[in-house]
């Protein structure tokens, strides 16, 4: 969690409003609601960044300025970033957020809580209807949320409340769903706005003792926001008050049991409710795999996806192969420059998305280059010392012979040498990052991963797969493309060598 007493920077000068939105469905349809009403009433449209992952992460974009502002729930806003021990009202939380240059307002109208649910056949045959009921049965297993496990306002405080025994795994709140439907754990955390409650029969516990405070949905923003874009402040608040709890749930069914995707809802929730208090219009359009793979995103993630794989690889290159020429001929410092590359690999890659979100102070493109550039110099780094290896004393005896200097042995005589080696790093280093670019998706710097984590948000495995088989496909065209070049190098170093004799 970013430290919620630290000012965030100032705003960048750019003009385009940038809306932000967690990693799970109502946050991903409210963002393109606000978006979308901004583009009808201004004709501007605001940059979405989607899925940007948990309180922590998306509440420090909005410091950071990489965001202007971002769906939020009070709870949240009291509990997790102001720290408050009692629930504020909004006026309270407007006072304290303006001291971190922030703001809170446009209230939508429903509150989304947190609850704990079991199958209600279960529930039935043991009598359990409330929290308290719960805490009778420690043999129960418990499926929470990362983030509902780490919370202030969660699982620790929770357990206290009620005596809770239980152990509970962590689960990803799309997935969560299906553990509980496939009998793999007993109680699970949920929202009371989920689409899933009545589908798969089970039954919210009560929270007798009172420990959950409201989670009125609502917009946290930069304080500067009305100032730098009031035409679209305006419009975003026309918001406030128009969607009751049967509306967000209506619109989470759409995504989660339909497979609508999160911007047709938005848009038909416009067109169709005007903007005012009532349910969303179900087109009867049908979402199914191949248009969702064929979709009109398919074109822009590809491309995205293309883009931080080349550059983080073209920068990995050009700075690994130096830095292996560098080092090879000294060995203490090439045990402990191979050491450092390698121990980047053993940071998990989430982990290593928040610490440069940190150092960066930006989401997007540039922390993800970053860590693609950082996972793909120890390959070719390696190789590249690798290929130095075999190269013959004999030979560079030979050439130091002939009158080379180093700089000219290296260019002219290792470096071609080594070059199969070399390239085999380059590739393995390019497979590494299509794989590990889908990471990207989660700090808003797009490519296919966009798909895989919105699908893990909708426990949706057609969206997964929609994500995962173009980033399949460019691997693939990836080695072919290697394997092509490789074949054409030894095609034209076999003709020099006829040439030669």
């Amino acid at each position: 969690m970013a430290d919620a007493a630290a000012p965030p920077q100032a705003a960048s000068s750019a003009r385009e409003l940038r809306i932000g939105s967690k990693r799970f469905t109502e946050s991903y349809i409210l963002a393109q609601l606000l978006a979308q009403q901004v583009a009808r009433r201004t004709g501007q449209v605001p940059a979405v960044s989607q899925g940007l992952g948990n309180t922590a992460i998306v509440y420090q974009a909005l410091q950071s300025g990489g965001i202007d502002l971002y769906p939020e729930y009070a709870g949240t806003i009291s509990q997790e970033i102001l720290k408050s021990d009692q629930p504020l009202t909004l006026d309270e939380m407007r006072t304290r957020l303006a001291a971190l240059g922030l703001g809170v307002d446009i209230p939508f109208g429903f509150n989304d809580g947190y609850a704990l649910a079991m199958r209600a056949a279960d529930a039935d045959k043991l009598g359990i209807r409330t929290l308290s009921d719960l805490a009778r049965h420690p043999e129960l297993r418990l499926g929470l949320s990362s983030e509902f496990i780490g919370r202030a306002d969660g699982w620790r405080g929770l357990a206290q409340r009620y005596g809770l025994r239980q152990n509970p795994t962590g689960l990803d709140h799309g997935l969560a769903y299906d553990a509980i439907q496939k009998k793999q754990t007993d109680v699970i955390d949920i929202y009371t706005t989920d689409a899933k409650i009545d589908v798969l029969g089970l039954r919210v516990l009560e929270d007798d003792l009172k420990y959950f405070p409201r989670y009125d949905a609502v917009v946290l923003y930069r304080q500067d926001v009305p100032r730098r874009f009031p035409a679209a402040w305006a419009a975003m608040r026309d918001l406030a008050g128009t969607i009751d709890e049967h509306a967000m749930i209506a619109m989470n069914a759409r995504a989660e049991l339909d497979g609508v995707p999160f911007d047709a809802i938005a848009r038909d929730r416009l067109a169709s409710a005007g903007a005012v208090p009532g349910g969303a219009t179900d087109t009867g359009e049908h979402y199914g795999f191949w248009r969702k793979l064929m979709g009109p995103d398919l074109g822009r993630l590809a491309w995205q996806h293309l883009l931080l794989v080349s550059v983080a690889v073209l920068i990995a290159v050009l700075v690994a192969v130096p830095a292996g020429v560098f080092v090879h001929g000294r060995r203490r410092l090439r045990a402990m420059v191979l050491g450092m590359t390698g121990l980047l690999q053993t940071i998990p890659s989430l982990a290593m998305l928040a610490i440069l979100i940190t150092v960066t102070g930006r989401i997007g493109a540039v922390p993800a280059l970053v860590a693609l550039t950082l996972y793909a110099l120890l390959p070719v780094m390696r190789n590249t010392v690798a290929g130095l290896d075999e190269v013959s004393s004999g030979m560079r005896m030979a050439a130091t012979a002939l009158g080379m200097t180093a700089s000219q042995r290296i260019m002219l005589i290792e470096l071609p040498l080594a070059r199969p080696t070399i390239v085999a790093g380059v590739r393995t280093a390019t497979s590494i990052s299509i794989g590990t670019a889908t990471i990207a998706a989660f700090i808003g710097a797009g490519g296919f991963g966009e798909r895989i984590v919105t699908g893990l948000a909708l426990n949706d495995g057609q969206l997964l797969l929609a994500g995962a088989l173009p980033a399949a496909a460019m691997a693939l065209a990836s080695e072919l493309l290697f394997e092509l070049a490789d074949w054409r190098l030894r095609r034209h170093t076999g003709q020099n060598e006829d040439y030669a004799r």
